[in-house]
C-alpha cells in the first residue's frame, strides 16, 4: 500500500495568524506615535499639562507614574525618550534580578560616556525588593538614567521614601468613556469597517473596558472575530461572545482598600445607596464576606457610636447571621446592617473621646489615683489616708456625689462630648445636669 497524502494546508498555528508575518494585535497597531495621540491623560499632556510643561522647559526628571493597566503608562514612557532624544530602555520589575540591573546601568553608562542619555522604564516597579530600589538611587543622582517606574499600586506604601524623594509622582486615570469612544472610533478608521454592534452593544462594551484601553481594543478584536457578514450584536448578543471580564479587584492591593475605603465614607456620609453599591461591587468581586460584616462592626463603633448603641447590636447580629446561613443568604443581613449603619445617626465622641484619653493617659504617666476612691484592705492603707473621705453615690441625694476622680496632680479633663443628635441627645442632657451638680456641691 502506498502511503496516503499528508493534506496540504494551513496548520493551526497559521491558520491562527500566529506565523511570523501574522498581523499585530489592534492594540499594538493603535499605539500612539505621538503624545498628542494619547487620550484620556489630558491633565498630563493637554495644553497646561505636567508632562507638556516639563517638555517645553527641558526639564525632564525621574517620575513615577501610578495609575490603573491599560491607561497608557508605557507608551507614555516611550514617547518621552523619543522627544527628548533618550535612549529607551525597557525591563520589568517580575523578571529583572540584581545582575541584571547591574548590566542594564553599565550599558547607561556607556551611553552616557559617548554623549547618549538613557531613559529607563521599570514597569511593576513596585515588585522590586527595597534593596533593589536603592540600587536606583546612585544612578539617578549622577544622571545616568532618567528613571520612569510604573506602578499600579500606591508608591506611598510601596516605594522606598529615598526614591520617591528623587521622583516626581504623576497619576494615570482610568479612561473615561468618552476616551474610550475615541479609541474605538480610531480602530475603525484602521480596520475599513464600523463595529457589528448596536448603540447600547457599543455602550455596553465600552463600559465592560472597565477603563482599560487595551482591553477596550482586545474586545474590539472579539467582536470582528465572532461577527458573521451583514450581523449586527446586541447587547445580550455582546455577552454571549465575550463573556464578561472580571472587576479590577485584588483583595491584596489597591482595588480592594479602594472599595472597603468607598463602603465606609458612604456609611459616614449616610448614602445608603452608594454604600449598597460598593457593597455589591465587593461582593460581586469576590471579597469574603465575613471580612467586610468586621469593617460594618467598626463603623457601627467609629460612625455611630451611643448616638444609636443598636447599631452595633445589629452590625454583630448581622455577623453571626452570616456565619449561620452562609453565602447568598447570609450576605442580605450584611447588606441590611450596611444600610443600618448608612442611615443612623452619626456620632464620632466616643472614638475621639477613646483617643483623647489614650494620649492623656500616656503624656502624665502613672499618677495615682486620688486616696478617697482607693480601697484600704490594710491598717497602714487606711492610716496612709486610703479611703478617707469617700462618698458613696448611691447614698448622696439623686445618686450623685459630684466627688473628683481624676488624680489629684491632673485638672479634671473633658475628652467625651456628645453631639445633639440620636441617643447622645439624652446622654447629653445627663452630662449638663451632672456638671451643674458637680460645681454647686463642690462650691458648697
Amino acid at each position: 500500500m502506498t502511503p496516503r497524502a499528508k493534506q496540504s494546508g494551513p496548520n493551526l498555528f497559521t491558520a491562527a495568524g500566529l506565523d511570523k508575518n501574522a498581523p499585530r494585535p489592534l492594540a499594538d497597531r493603535l499605539r500612539p506615535q505621538k503624545l498628542l495621540e494619547v487620550v484620556g491623560q489630558d491633565h498630563l499632556l493637554g495644553h497646561d499639562g505636567t508632562l507638556t510643561r516639563m517638555l517645553e522647559t527641558r526639564s525632564l526628571g525621574s517620575l513615577v507614574f501610578w495609575g490603573p493597566p491599560g491607561t497608557g503608562k508605557t507608551t507614555v514612557a516611550r514617547l518621552l525618550a523619543q522627544e527628548t532624544d533618550l535612549h529607551f530602555e525597557q525591563i520589568s520589575a517580575i523578571f529583572t534580578g540584581v545582575a541584571d540591573l547591574k548590566k542594564v546601568f553599565e550599558q547607561a553608562r556607556a551611553r552616557r560616556e559617548s554623549g547618549q542619555g538613557t531613559l529607563l522604564f521599570v514597569d511593576e516597579i513596585h515588585r522590586f525588593n527595597r534593596a533593589q530600589q536603592d540600587s536606583f538611587l546612585p544612578v539617578m543622582e549622577d544622571g545616568t538614567i532618567v528613571l520612569v517606574g510604573a506602578t499600579t499600586e500606591n508608591p506611598s506604601f510601596e516605594l522606598n521614601a529615598p526614591l520617591l524623594s528623587r521622583a516626581r509622582v504623576l497619576v494615570f486615570r482610568s479612561l473615561d468613556e468618552a476616551a474610550i469612544e475615541k479609541l474605538l472610533a480610531r480602530a475603525e478608521e484602521i480596520e475599513g469597517k464600523p463595529l457589528p454592534l448596536d448603540a447600547d452593544a457599543r455602550a455596553s462594551l465600552i463600559r465592560m473596558a472597565d477603563g482599560d484601553g487595551r482591553a477596550s481594543l482586545t474586545l474590539v478584536e472579539e467582536v470582528w472575530r465572532a461577527a458573521r457578514a451583514g450581523e449586527i450584536f446586541d447587547e445580550a448578543g455582546l455577552q454571549n461572545i465575550v463573556q464578561r471580564r472580571a472587576p479590577i479587584y485584588d483583595k491584596g492591593q489597591d482595588g480592594h482598600y479602594n472599595l472597603i475605603s468607598a463602603l465606609h465614607k458612604s456609611v459616614r456620609g449616610s448614602d445608603p445607596d452608594a454604600a449598597l453599591y460598593y457593597l455589591a461591587r465587593m461582593f460581586d468581586a469576590g471579597e469574603d464576606p465575613l471580612y467586610i460584616a468586621r469593617r460594618v462592626v467598626r463603623m457601627a463603633v467609629e460612625d455611630i457610636g451611643l448616638a444609636d448603641p443598636q447599631a452595633l447590636v445589629i452590625c454583630n447580629a448581622a455577623k453571626d447571621a452570616y456565619d449561620f446561613l452562609g453565602s447568598p443568604e447570609g450576605e442580605l443581613a450584611i447588606a441590611q446592617a450596611v444600610i443600618y449603619v448608612a442611615t443612623a445617626p452619626k456620632s464620632n465622641a466616643g472614638y475621639t473621646a477613646y483617643g483623647a484619653a489614650m494620649r492623656t493617659a500616656k503624656e502624665h504617666g502613672s499618677l495615682l489615683p486620688p486616696k478617697h476612691i482607693l480601697n484600704a484592705p490594710t491598717r497602714l492603707m487606711k492610716d496612709e489616708g486610703y479611703g478617707r473621705g469617700y462618698a458613696y453615690d448611691h447614698d448622696t441625694q439623686e445618686a450623685f456625689s459630684g466627688q473628683n476622680y481624676f488624680p489629684d496632680a491632673l485638672p479634671r479633663q473633658t475628652f467625651y462630648d456628645p453631639p445633639e443628635r440620636g441617643f447622645e441627645r439624652e446622654i447629653r442632657k445627663r452630662l449638663d445636669y451632672w456638671a451643674k451638680l458637680r460645681k454647686e456641691r463642690n462650691s458648697s
